[in-house]
């Protein structure tokens, strides 16, 4: 089976679109060396640019995806492109991130399935890597795009911007790379995974592993995959992604239509989450779902750095923080600790939504302000 056959994935070689390649380690160098001691052989990342770089190379912004975004961060769909993209209206000429300014970099994480190595990619011996490939962290993802960015002659980012997992690695960056990162924007997320967060990801991960057609993350040479693991796996998130009072007002308790849940039939939050489900099964491969949410569950910027506060206060760059007032996965006491610890004077931003967590995707027009205002600071 080749890889352009594996359905929920995107490899180098398929028809990208807008989409750019670097091969940053080739298997006859000594490999890229991840946190835990373990080696790939091999790294390509996958992005997306927008705009033009200037002659001193100093109006590049970093763009970072959550767990199931990707590269696509505008655009419409396309070859290689399943959907629009995940932050449209914040990106482009004359917006917030304006690419008439700046030049935009958005690239595919480091254990995606949208053309960076991953468990759906060629191992050396010719096979998908699957569950055999290791563990990484989100230092390791950071440390990949600092690969990238030495490809593309950027010695220092303008500013850094992403949220919830992309936001990890915005605060990542801040934290290990002070003299590579003059600004950053860091949306709903915390300094460290609580064991809340570590608790819903593993709840997720189990979802998909007791998927009959699992096979033990060997499913590539199968005939199935574990739509109905992700599917629950996804509902799982989408709960923590949104809040009650959004289920309420949206969906209350109404019926799917013409069912009767009283005889068998749907609720109409129950479609919802199938729904969504469904969306992201067409589109995503199950192990990197896996592989992510075990990186997520890493995250602490005070790992090894003597802590939390610590860790925090040695960043030099001028930091944003963002947060969803209705968040209940990262709720903003995880900003207030962010922010408390930061040096300097910039307070944390709470933008007033309903939408949870997800606030991060859809408030563009309150998220644009704040951004554009720490461009421009």
């Amino acid at each position: 089976m080749t890889p352009r056959s594996i359905a929920g994935t995107w490899q180098p070689g398929d028809d990208p679109g807008h989409r750019q390649f670097a091969r940053l380690v080739e298997r006859d160098q000594p490999g890229f060396t991840l946190e835990s001691g373990n080696v790939l052989s091999e790294l390509t990342v996958a992005y997306e640019t927008w705009g033009e770089l200037n002659g001193s190379r100093s109006n590049a912004v970093l763009v970072s995806h959550a767990l199931t975004g990707d590269s696509h961060a505008i655009g419409p769909k396309g070859p290689g492109h399943p959907t629009v993209g995940w932050w449209e209206g914040l990106i482009g000429p004359g917006l917030a991130i304006d690419s008439d300014l700046f030049y935009v970099v958005c690239p595919n994480v480091l254990g995606g399935c949208q053309g960076t190595t991953g468990p759906s990619s060629v191992a050396p011996d010719g096979h998908p890597y699957g569950p055999r490939f290791p563990l990484i962290t989100i230092r390791d993802q950071v440390v990949a795009e600092v690969a990238l960015a030495d490809h593309l002659g950027i010695t220092k980012w303008f500013s850094v911007i992403g949220g919830s997992m992309g936001g990890m690695r915005s605060l990542e960056w801040s934290v290990g790379y002070p003299e590579r990162v003059e600004r950053a924007v860091v949306l709903a997320v915390g300094a460290a995974a609580s064991a809340e967060q570590i608790a819903l990801c593993s709840l997720q991960i189990r979802a998909i592993e007791t998927d009959p057609t699992f096979a033990n993350g060997y499913y590539y040479e199968t005939d199935d995959r574990p739509d109905e693991g992700l599917n629950i796996a996804r509902g799982i998130g989408q709960l923590s992604y949104r809040t009650a009072q959004e289920f309420d007002l949206r969906f209350g308790r109404t019926a799917q239509g013409d069912e009767d849940p009283l005889r068998g039939g749907r609720y109409a939050v129950e479609s919802y989450l199938e729904y969504q489900g469904d969306k992201l099964s067409a589109r995503f491969d199950a192990n990197s779902y896996i592989t992510l949410s075990r990186a997520m569950n890493s995250h602490d910027v005070g790992r090894g750095r003597g802590g939390v506060e610590s860790a925090l206060r040695s960043v030099r760059a001028n930091v944003t923080v963002i947060g969803i007032a209705s968040d209940r996965l990262y709720p903003l006491s995880q900003q207030q600790e962010i922010s408390e610890y930061l040096p300097g004077d910039d307070k944390l931003h709470v933008i007033d939504s309903i939408t949870g967590h997800d606030g991060f995707l859809l408030e563009i027009d309150a998220i644009g302000k704040i951004v554009k205002d720490s461009l421009q600071s």
